[in-house]
């Protein structure tokens, strides 16, 4: 029995399920920018800072912008790992801007808090997510851009190496 090593795995991951998915949408005409637009807000939401809303955000996103909701859920699945770490950095960075009492909190504690009791959870812990809410509302903007503009030189040139589709014409 062979095990599969993390570099192949993620290379096999990233092959099949993302590439894939963004060289059918240019085989489909979506333009590389649109694609970016796409990656670039679902990475920024789905690092949102309250676990839970990422999922949702990005499909009214996706719906709102009329952007590919498969690619916008992919992306936010990547981020999963990156959103626990990032609530106590968006957090922190928010209480800091606003002057506010640095709260001592664990994330495995706040799962086990909205658990037991969802109201108690929140009139606990509500301000300290708007601080988190608040910070990341300063950053998303940025990381848009840079992802966005990041984005956009390699997707034109896979565009470019990957005709559209011909749309079919009626006789």
């Amino acid at each position: 029995m062979s095990t599969l090593q993390p570099s192949s795995w993620l290379k096999r991951f990233w092959r099949e399920r993302v590439l894939t998915l963004i060289v059918g949408q240019l085989k489909q005409g979506i333009t590389p920018q649109k694609v970016a637009f796409t990656v670039a807000l679902g990475f920024n939401l789905g690092i949102f800072p309250i676990i839970g809303a990422s999922t949702v955000l990005c499909l009214a996103a996706g719906f709102w912008f009329r952007l590919n909701q498969p690619l916008m859920l992919l992306v936010n699945s990547v981020t999963i790992p990156l959103q626990p770490p990032l609530v106590l950095v968006f957090v922190r960075l928010g209480e800091t801007i606003l002057h506010a009492p640095h709260i001592t909190f664990s994330i495995p504690e706040l799962f086990r808090k909205f658990s037991a009791s969802p109201v108690k959870f929140m009139s606990e812990f509500g301000l300290t997510g708007l601080h988190g809410i608040f910070a990341w509302s300063l950053i998303a903007p940025l990381v848009v851009f840079i992802m966005y503009y990041t984005l956009k030189p390699p997707l034109n040139r896979l565009a470019a190496a990957v005709k559209p589709a011909p749309i079919p014409t009626l006789p």
